[in-house]
């Protein structure tokens, strides 16, 4: 019975002997801890930035701060180049404060961050079709916006690489003699990119799958389409070597 009381005691005085020697924990008010993100992320640490921000808003002692926090996270986020993460901060930003002055300012960037996330045309096309949604938000709820020359210019290279990836899938149908299926493509595409460029690229892929789906008559009217609207063209050597193989 000594022995547990002795060893009791002994457990007790070093506890007491290690809280005194602790370091005291001091909760920093919210203003400083958001300060001592904008320097982290001034300096480039944009992981501690984001670590120091989410204390502000999980605080909810600033509404002002929180929301300061939140679009800095976002940020962060972004010149982090974690852009799936920049995305969902963004419209979370969004979905949280519609009305905020910065709201525009986190469509776009949420635009940008799906945008940043585009590779080359035989891969996932979703980063395209997601862009392309919020920069259209961005162009409907912003119209006289601060950003609308460079959304207006994003939104077009993003159809274009639509377009691409329409011709890229096409020409695969049409390699593997897939021809009804490659004239479905390259037709649904001259309809809903009729505004771009690529229609000559897009008439004579459809040419060279009527011909070779033994749609001869077509092909020779679709050629003579190209022939007539794109008399420069660098596919018209082609479409003639084509109809005189056929023909």
């Amino acid at each position: 019975m000594k022995i547990i009381i002795k060893s009791l005691y002994v457990a007790m005085l070093a506890a007491l002997l290690l809280q005194g020697c602790a370091t005291p924990q001091v909760n920093k008010p919210v203003d400083a801890l958001f300060r001592d993100g904008e320097q982290l992320f001034q300096n480039g640490n944009y992981e501690d930035a984001i670590a120091q921000w989410k204390k502000v808003k999980e605080s909810y002692q600033s509404p002002e701060l929180s929301a300061r926090a939140e679009i800095g996270i976002a940020d962060a986020y972004f010149l982090n180049k974690d852009f799936i993460e920049a995305s969902a901060a963004y419209e979370d930003f969004r979905k949280l404060h519609p009305v905020h002055e910065r709201a525009g300012y986190a469509l776009y960037r949420q635009g940008m961050s799906n945008y940043s996330q585009i590779n080359s045309i035989d891969t996932d096309q979703t980063p395209v079709k997601n862009a392309l949604s919020v920069f259209e938000s961005y162009i409907k709820l912003y119209p006289a916006g601060e950003y609308v020359a460079d959304v207006t210019e994003k939104i077009r290279d993003c159809r274009d690489k639509q377009l691409q990836y329409e011709i890229y899938v096409g020409r695969f149908y049409l390699r593997t003699e897939k021809y009804p299926a490659a004239i479905a493509r390259f037709e649904e595409a001259l309809k809903i990119f009729s505004d771009l460029p690529r229609r000559d690229e897009l008439l004579y892929s459809l040419g060279l799958a009527c011909l070779g789906g033994g749609q001869k008559s077509k092909g020779r009217e679709v050629f003579g389409r190209l022939f007539k609207e794109f008399p420069g063209s660098p596919y018209i050597n082609d479409a003639n070597k084509a109809m005189d193989k056929y023909f």
